[in-house]
Order: structure tokens, then C-alpha cells, then sequence
């Protein structure tokens, strides 16, 4: 192997020092002391190491020398914080009031005393994304009736701005053909449909974590009495997320 001359640290040096730092947790002013040379020459083969390491490493030799010194491969680390910051590049803030408000439904639990036969009702939300106003009610079931009642009558009617889009999921209560009830009433109101991916309702993420919200804040705070007092309670904390 050639060496330069002026040389300080040998290979297995340079090895030492990339594990003393990463492995044992030895700070830079201990290492530069031990091995007889400034805090900059150390932070210089810290580095040298890091971009050896990044680059492709097909040789069993380099496999077995990362193996033997404890070192991880970083080229994996590199690229997960990379798709972390594409992913945070893909988020969006929208500009005003009525943009986009995202909608969702959730089914609710039964309440205290009643049967597993008992109809379930089912708990619609809105909420903007610009503002993060919120609106929400409680409805008897799932069907596109219900979530064009809600629309109606519980958004539209009580929101002050115009609405753009409506953002939802792809279930059967928001999608469907141009008959279908929820599909008409958005295009009378002349509101734009977008539509999470299939299989990926988690991108709906602010509708998903206002119900989230309201689960904890408000169902399980409370012991409700019957549906109607469930259903007051709803408007008291609507009232309180809007304005407090």
C-alpha cells in the first residue's frame, strides 16, 4: 500500500477513530488527543469515512471490513431521509378559506346499555383546510342520503365562504355516477369532487385526525344518555374547537 509521507494516521487508525466516534460515543477533543493530532484532522477523517461509506460497496472485502468494524451501511440511512424529506416536499398548504374542505365519516360506538342490535349511527366531518374550520353532525347511517344532508344542510348552509372542492375518500357515500345524490348535490353547489387514492384513505390525513380529535375530546370525556344528549354535546364542542 502507498502512503504519503506526511501521513499522520494509518488505515487502521482511520478505522479505530470511525468506531471510537460512531461506537463508543468518544468525542473529537478525546480522539485528537489520543492519536496526537488536531480536532480539524479528525473531523476530516470522520468525513472521508462517511463519503467512502455512501458510495456503492459491491466487494465482499468492503462488506466484511463494515462487518468487522461495527460500521452501518449509510447509503440506507441517506436514502430514508431522503424519501422523509420528499414526502414532506409533497405536503401542501392551501391559500383561503373554502379551497379544499376535507371530508370523512366514522362509525360510532354504541352507547352505554344498548344492545349489539341497536342501529349505529355514524359521525360526518368537515373541516377546511386552510382555516380548519370544523362541522360535523351525527347521521343514522352511511349512505349518500345522509352525507348530502350533511353537505347541505350542515356545511353549505352554516359556512360562510364559497366552497371550491370537497376532498374525500372513495366510499360509497361521497363517489358514484352523475345520478348519484352526493355527486349532484356537489355539482348544483358547483363544487369540485377530489378523491383520495384507492386503498390509501390516509391521505385524507386531516379529516382522519379531526375524528381522532373529537373521539378523544369529546365521546370518550362524556357519558352520554341517549343519542339526543350525544348529539348536543357534538354541538358544544364544535362550537368550543371553532372558537376556543
Amino acid at each position: 500500500m502507498n502512503i504519503h509521507k506526511n501521513t499522520r494516521l494509518l488505515p487502521y487508525q482511520r478505522e479505530a477513530i470511525w468506531q471510537a466516534y460512531h461506537t463508543d460515543k468518544e468525542n473529537v477533543t478525546s480522539l485528537a488527543l489520543r492519536y496526537g493530532v488536531s480536532r480539524p484532522t479528525i473531523y476530516k477523517v470522520l468525513k472521508l469515512a462517511r463519503i467512502r461509506l455512501l458510495k456503492p460497496q459491491n466487494s465482499t472485502n468492503n462488506r466484511f471490513k463494515q462487518a468487522r468494524f461495527g460500521i452501518k451501511r449509510l447509503a440506507k440511512v441517506e436514502k430514508s431521509i431522503q424519501d422523509k424529506l420528499k414526502k414532506q416536499a409533497r405536503r401542501y398548504n392551501k391559500s383561503y378559506p373554502g379551497e379544499m374542505v376535507h371530508v370523512d365519516t366514522k362509525r360510532l360506538p354504541l352507547l352505554k346499555g344498548q344492545s349489539t342490535q341497536s342501529p349505529r349511527e355514524y359521525l360526518f366531518v368537515a373541516i377546511d383546510d386552510y382555516s380548519r374550520e370544523l362541522y360535523a353532525t351525527i347521521m343514522p347511517d352511511k349512505t349518500a342520503c345522509s352525507a348530502t344532508k350533511f353537505l347541505i344542510e350542515h356545511v353549505i348552509k352554516p359556512c360562510p365562504y364559497v366552497i371550491d372542492v370537497i376532498y374525500s375518500d372513495n366510499g360509497t357515500e361521497y363517489k358514484g355516477t352523475k345520478d348519484h345524490e352526493f355527486v349532484k348535490a356537489c355539482y348544483q353547489n358547483n363544487i369540485n369532487q377530489k378523491f383520495t387514492k384507492v386503498g390509501r384513505p390516509q391521505t385524507n390525513g386531516k379529516a382522519e385526525r379531526v375524528i381522532r380529535t373529537l373521539l378523544q375530546m369529546w365521546h370518550d370525556k362524556h357519558e352520554f344518555i341517549d343519542n339526543q344528549h350525544r348529539q348536543q354535546e357534538l354541538n358544544r364542542f364544535i362550537n368550543f374547537y371553532n372558537t376556543v
